[in-house]
């Protein structure tokens, strides 16, 4: 079976067991603060096990793209090193949500596995949950028994809490699971060591590839745990291992998931695969890394400095370093493996395949940024080499195998990695080949954990359980209907993060907005209902599927009615910057092309920020077409068009505007301002007509990413108020001018007698210097062999001063000149030497920085030429006096 064979097989097979087959989440994770991207099938259904969402099908199947390269599941480091780990990987799961448990879960994993893949069952380990007497729970003998109908006691084994107790976090859904096994060796070894010792013992060839997890308890904020009110069955299996398993491979890298792009690279770089271990383990490594680069890319994501954006560009630049250091890539080549990608996931996740040419320039520029990084980095660190180390070691220092007896500094090393991004284990690379001993591994580890512990302490939150006020599903969002509304708190917990506590309350009913695609959540008050006391609302952002509401404090009584107040002034005004964004995005394509896609966007009261994909800069003609465009459609008042529970594809096939890397729902919401115009996807809130947002004015334009520019504008109040401080400002040139009708022709006349006044002036300058100059080669002192000029300078250029000194020391032998001067107030201090003096040992460099300090200030420069300023001119004299002592006795 190809691996698109064996992918379609389980998804049939679980429909034709009455599962829904649902789409792919994004990688990335948006909604939910613990995530940073997709790293476990179960995550898009998160809020189903909460009891935080209703529960659409009871039922579900899908293959996942999950990551795991940061938190608890990091196994970057191990990536094209060993045969069965990647970055991004599918998991194939199946669902129940409080419909089948253990009895059908296990029969379905055993009939597929056997039946339907027909994996010889001798070949077949399982395990279930040992017990734990420290949390007081049983053995589960309900899973033992359902596999003794299916596999042989001696294929059986019990698991302790950390391989056969499965949980979300440190607080959350959890339960035993039952990890099903394969062993893939060969008969002979089979016969030799029996596959019962070597499940769970990290055997390459005796790998978990199934993983039946029965969710039965909630694992509370001080440890213990409670039943959950509905049993759940989250299952997860690692489609590349099941492809390994199937094709008969000895390695995921082997089967045609990878192939294809491994013999790609193989070609292009001369090297054959198989040949050598270091240059496999590239060729891997480029293999896996580029997947997960192009789908994180394509969900949205781009790499940068900072949260999820660093971790891919970390990803990005492991690949890069690979195919450097071992393949010879010297120039940018892994954004060739993208339209290969592409065409290989076509029909299975087409996101890919419609921005493949945006990925391959995003991944592009990053290779051509990170390749300069690496040079920069080499060259930096052969310098320290030879100029701090290798020129303190004499030739006897060398051990018995030629090396230096030296370490790198692990601090030095540190650096390199924090600053420039530059691989540790590059930095011993070049560090064994400069013929030191190596890095002081032990001290950069303590940087690097230092620097973890500095970020971790930042980000740190501290959650509180839930606390039930009045029992419910769910919470149900109002804000598109009402502002005010009369309600109930559900729950509470309180929250630390950076020192400070803070409330978190969920609402029977809430018509504030929670942060979410772009827009900012609302704020507001929740008043008691005699509307005497109330509590504000600093924020409302979205967890999982809940509404969440902020406040620094709680109301005194939890239990009674309130009134839920949206801050209406701040709410409109956000419209108008969201409803404008709609109509930005219509414009943008129109005057730059269908080519041009939403790639973030930031949605406020004050402004809004809009980034999108196009490979130039917008011209300002091109910019001054777009308002003209979007200012027509708000004059036109265009009422809007919103549809609410639309089926997904009605409204795909309708020609909606949709978002790479959002997660849409069966049914969506569409917001339409003119059918021709603008039609997009949206679960923000919006004008009920364009008139409301006033005037459009984008006030910048500039580049976010390769590929990627960001838009700034101002609408409403905002934009009435820059027009009027324009007005403001044009009125005051005028006066400035005279009252000139002609602004344009009155400026360039002031720019055009400035001009002439400057050559004036300098004409002035020339002049003074040339008699200056004739006037101080009369007055040079002889003192020691030297010829001393020191003098008050009255210019009021510090360029002319320069190029009154350079013309003196190209008139005065062994000349030992020092200026003082006062521009503008400000006393200044300019030193030359003659090349003799220099050679003698003088530095003027050093010599400004001590005269520096008689007008309290300082400076540098070369060793013939420098100068200082200060702030107090009194000093001037001193340093005047003082300049012959610089001069050497004989």
């Amino acid at each position: 079976m190809t691996a698109k064979e064996i992918r379609q097989a389980f998804l049939s097979f679980f429909e034709s067991k009455q599962h829904h087959v649902v789409p792919s989440a994004p990688i990335v994770v948006k909604n939910d603060p613990t995530l940073m991207f997709t790293n476990a099938g179960m995550n898009q259904f998160k809020d189903l096990f909460l009891g935080e969402a209703a529960i659409k099908y009871s039922r579900v199947a899908d293959t996942q793209r999950c990551l795991r390269v940061s938190g608890k599941h990091n196994d970057l480091e191990e990536v094209g090193i060993d045969t069965y780990h990647h970055t991004m990987f599918e998991m194939l799961g199946n669902w129940s949500f409080g419909d089948y448990f253990k009895k059908e879960a296990i029969a379905w994993s055993w009939e597929l596995l056997t039946e339907v893949y027909k994996i010889p069952k001798d070949k077949l380990y399982v395990t279930y949950f040992e017990g734990d007497e420290k949390e007081g729970l049983e053995k589960d003998q309900e899973a033992y028994d359902l596999w003794k109908q299916y596999v042989d006691e001696s294929h059986i084994l019990p698991g302790n809490k950390k391989d056969n107790f499965w949980e979300m976090g440190d607080t959350g859904p959890c339960g035993p699971c039952s990890e099903i096994h394969v062993d893939c060796r060969t008969d002979e070894e089979r016969a030799l060591v029996d596959g019962a010792t070597l499940v769970n013992a990290d055997h390459p060839q005796v790998i978990e590839i199934w993983n039946n997890v029965f969710m039965q308890f909630n694992r509370l904020k001080n440890g213990s745990l409670q039943s959950l009110p509905a049993k759940h069955v989250d299952t997860g299996m690692g489609f590349e291992r099941l492809v390994r398993v199937l094709q008969e491979k000895t390695s995921n890298y082997d089967t045609d998931v990878f192939q294809p792009m491994i013999q790609f690279i193989a070609e292009k770089s001369g090297i054959k695969y198989g040949a050598d271990e270091k240059t496999d383990i590239a060729m891997r490594v480029m293999a896996d890394h580029i997947r997960a680069i192009s789908f994180v890319i394509a969900d949205g994501q781009l790499p940068s400095n900072n949260k999820a954006g660093y971790v891919i560009r970390r990803i990005l630049r492991r690949a890069v370093r690979y195919a450097y250091t071992f393949l010879n890539f010297k120039e940018p080549f892994l954004n060739q493996l993208v339209p290969l990608l592409a065409e290989q996931f076509k029909g299975v996740f087409d996101e890919l395949i419609s921005q493949q040419d945006f990925v391959q320039k995003v991944v592009l520029e990053e290779e051509v940024s990170f390749l300069r990084t690496l040079s920069t980095g080499i060259e930096k660190l052969d310098k320290y080499i030879l100029g701090q180390i290798a020129n303190e070691i004499e030739k006897d220092s060398l051990d018995e195998s030629g090396n230096f007896k030296i370490k790198l500094s692990g601090y030095f090393a540190f650096e390199l990695y924090d600053t420039y991004g530059f691989p540790i284990d590059l930095t011993e690379l070049i560090v064994k080949e400069k013929k030191l001993l190596g890095v002081d591994i032990e001290e950069f580890n303590k940087h690097l954990q230092e620097q973890k512990n500095r970020s971790r302490a930042a980000t740190a939150i501290d959650m509180g359980d839930w606390i039930i006020v009045n029992a419910d599903d769910q919470s149900e969002f109002v804000g598109y209907d009402d502002l005010e509304i009369e309600t109930e708190i559900l729950k509470y917990r309180k929250v630390k993060a950076k020192g400070k506590e803070q409330y978190q309350i969920v609402l029977r009913q809430t018509p504030f907005y929670a942060e979410s695609g772009g827009q900012v959540g609302d704020t507001g008050r929740l008043e008691d209902h005699s509307r005497q006391f109330w509590v504000d609302i600093t924020d409302t952002k979205k967890e999982n599927g809940l509404t969440v509401h902020f406040t620094d404090i709680l109301p005194d009584n939890l239990e009674g009615k309130f009134w839920a107040v949206v801050d209406e002034d701040k709410r409109i005004l956000t419209e108008d910057n969201h409803s404008a964004t709609h109509l930005l995005h219509a414009a943008l394509k129109q005057v730059l092309g269908k080519h041009v896609n939403q790639k973030g966007s930031l949605v406020n009261a004050d402004y809004l920020r809009f980034d999108f994909s196009h490979f130039a800069k917008v011209t300002d003609e091109e910019l001054a077409q777009i308002e003209v465009i979007v200012n027509q459609k708000i004059r036109q008042n265009i009422k809007l068009k919103e549809q609410r529970n639309v089926p997904y594809q009605d409204a795909i096939e309708s020609g909606v505007t949709a978002l790479f890397g959002e997660k849409y729902g069966d049914f969506v919401r569409m917001i339409t301002f003119d059918d021709h115009f603008s039609k997009e996807l949206c679960g923000g809130t919006h004008v009920k007509a364009t008139g409301q947002i006033g005037s459009f004015k984008i006030v910048s334009e500039s580049a976010v990413a390769a590929g990627v520019r960001r838009i700034e504008a101002i609408t409403a109040d905002k934009a009435e108020q820059y027009f009027l401080d324009q007005r403001k400002e044009l009125g005051h040139l005028k006066a400035l001018l005279n009252g000139s009708k002609d602004l344009s022709a009155a400026v360039q006349a002031l720019i055009d007698e400035n001009a002439k006044l400057k050559k004036e002036i300098e004409k002035s300058t020339i002049e003074r210097v040339n008699t200056l100059k004739q006037d101080i080669v009369h007055h040079v002192r002889g003192i020691n062999g030297v010829n001393l000029i020191t003098k008050h300078i009255d210019l009021q250029s510090a360029e002319a001063v320069k190029n009154l000194a350079f013309s003196l020391r190209d008139m005065v032998d062994n000349l030992f000149l020092v200026f003082t001067t006062e521009i503008d107030g400000k006393p200044g201090i300019t030193v030359m030497l003659a090349d003799q003096l220099v050679k003698q040992g003088l530095n003027a460099s050093n010599i400004v920085r001590e005269l520096g300090k008689e007008i309290q200030g300082g400076g540098g420069g070369q060793p013939f030429y420098a100068t200082a300023g200060g702030k107090n001119p009194a000093g001037l004299k001193v340093v005047l006096e003082k300049a012959e002592s610089f001069i050497p006795h004989q």
